[in-house]
């Protein structure tokens, strides 16, 4: 086995990271042995060295908001909203005030930012003026970066008056391949997705795209997303592994021991060094003990569960990120323990969200 790319890297890490120098890319079967026989000790250490450097000993924390939840149109495989999925509580966009207030609370748990998701295909105009306005609500009044993902958006205005309210970032996940993508949803194409990321990123929104790791794919998959997304300058990579909820339609879903997930994980930061990389949904399912080490690679993870899945609570997860050693990077003005209150919980089922758990804040 070629450990070229692993030496290239090595040598940047000591002479072209202080100097910003490019780093080096894997090939695609450099990428190969990443994910199937390079040492797993130096690839985490190489990719620790990547992530300290940039990011140093902090993790930063995000939670999601279902803005708007159900009825989708779309055929997404993986998504437990799909169109033909049942049981998921249905709501429309929910009201500014209840955006806000939940961003407050997201705040007070030491949220660094706040991802604002929606179900559907692609917003109206009126939509994204909706969002514009709740989000120059929460940076004025919080002061937390914000992320929205809000399906298609290949207009160019509706990039621009985003653009102008002051989002942070667009995420839109390549989740597959190009040649995969017709496996796992048939209602719009991975152009659709590419055209989105290329609108945002050319009106000066920066990208937060990923992928969903187990839904039939290859390896050879897994590294061509890795690429492109270095090619297409992500600067923030969510990691996620196949949760198969009710609802999905996903045939032969993959399953991961937790070092071929750490495998995983560092090949995305190995070949996008400074990128945030966050471990995404699936991380207690699959990493189980292993989340510290996880953390050797990645920088970012979502407390409190994933988009319809539930997943640790904030202190369950504080708790392991200050045991690990690490330290939470949190919004301007929270104490680094006002997470950790115990114990807490950490949930390695597949449990979906209630209502009460997508509505908090909503009046009773």
């Amino acid at each position: 086995m070629s450990e070229s790319f692993l030496d290239r890297f090595e040598q940047w890490t000591k002479d072209g990271m202080e100097t910003q120098l490019p780093s080096p890319e894997p090939t695609p079967e450099e990428g190969m042995a990443i994910l199937t026989n390079a040492p797993l000790e130096r690839i985490l250490d190489l990719g620790q060295k990547a992530r300290f450097h940039y990011f140093g000993n902090r993790v930063r924390a995000h939670i999601l908001n279902n803005i708007k939840n159900g009825n989708c149109p779309e055929d997404c495989g993986y998504c437990a909203q799909r169109r033909t999925a049942e049981g998921i509580p249905q709501y429309t966009l929910k009201p500014a005030e209840e955006i806000l207030e939940e961003a407050r609370a997201a705040k007070s748990n030491g949220a660094f930012r706040y991802c604002l998701v929606t179900a559907g295909r692609g917003p109206s105009r009126r939509q994204i003026q909706a969002f514009a306005d709740v989000i120059r609500q929460i940076k004025g009044e919080l002061g937390m970066e914000v992320c929205l993902s809000a399906g298609i958006l290949t207009d160019a205005e509706s990039a621009s008056i985003l653009q102008a309210a002051g989002l942070d970032r667009y995420n839109h996940n390549l989740n597959s391949s190009e040649e995969h993508y017709g496996e796992i949803c048939q209602s719009h194409t991975y152009a659709d997705r590419l055209k989105t990321l290329e609108n945002l990123n050319g009106h000066g929104v920066h990208l937060c795209s990923g992928v969903i790791a187990g839904m039939g794919e290859s390896d050879s998959d897994l590294i061509q997303v890795a690429l492109e997304l270095r090619r297409l300058g992500v600067v923030s990579i969510p990691v996620n592994f196949f949760l198969p909820v009710p609802g999905h339609a996903i045939e032969n879903p993959r399953t991961f021991s937790e070092e071929q997930c750490l495998r995983i994980l560092a090949l995305f930061r190995l070949a996008n060094p400074s990128s945030e990389v966050r471990i995404a949904a699936g991380r207690e399912h699959y990493l189980k003990t292993r989340q510290a080490d996880a953390l050797r690679v990645a920088n970012s993870l979502f407390i409190s569960g994933y988009l319809n899945v539930k997943g640790s609570d904030a202190s369950a997860t504080a708790a392991m990120i200050a045991k690990a050693g690490f330290e939470m990077e949190l919004s301007d003005g929270e104490a680094h323990g006002s997470m950790i209150k115990g114990e807490g919980e950490t949930s390695e089922d597949l449990s979906l969200k209630d209502l009460a758990d997508l509505r908090p804040f909503a009046e009773k």
